[in-house]
C-alpha cells in the first residue's frame, strides 16, 4: 500500500466511524437516490457491469463517481469490510477523498 492509499484509508476509516459512509452497491444506490451521497468511490476490480450501473446512477442523481487504484481486498484490509462500491455522505469527507483517490 503506498502512502497515498494509507492516507485515503485513514480518512475513510474516520468517515466510516463517523457514520458518513455506506458500503455495497444497494446501500450506495439508496444513498444516491435519497440525495445523501456526495461522492461514490469504486474499487479497481469492480465488475464492468456494476461500474456501468453505478456510473449511470451517479449521473442520474448528480453524484461524482471515482474509480480508485485500490482493490476490493485492499478496501477490506483498510476498512474491515469488502465491497466494490462506497458512498461518502459528507461534503468535507467527499472533497478530501476525491483529492486523495483520483482516477488511476
Amino acid at each position: 500500500m503506498n502512502g497515498n492509499n494509507e492516507k485515503l484509508f485513514g480518512l475513510l476509516t474516520v468517515c466510516r466511524r463517523a457514520g458518513r459512509m455506506t458500503m455495497g452497491f444497494d446501500s450506495c444506490k439508496e444513498s444516491m437516490e435519497k440525495g445523501k451521497a456526495k461522492l461514490v468511490i469504486l474499487a479497481s476490480d469492480i465488475s464492468p457491469k456494476s461500474e456501468k450501473e453505478v456510473r449511470f446512477f451517479g449521473g442520474k442523481y448528480g453524484v461524482t463517481v471515482i474509480k480508485t487504484a485500490a482493490s476490493r481486498s485492499e478496501f477490506a484490509k483498510g476498512l474491515g469490510k469488502e465491497a466494490a462500491v462506497y458512498a461518502i455522505c459528507d461534503d468535507g469527507f467527499a472533497k478530501r477523498t476525491a483529492e486523495l483517490a483520483g482516477d488511476p
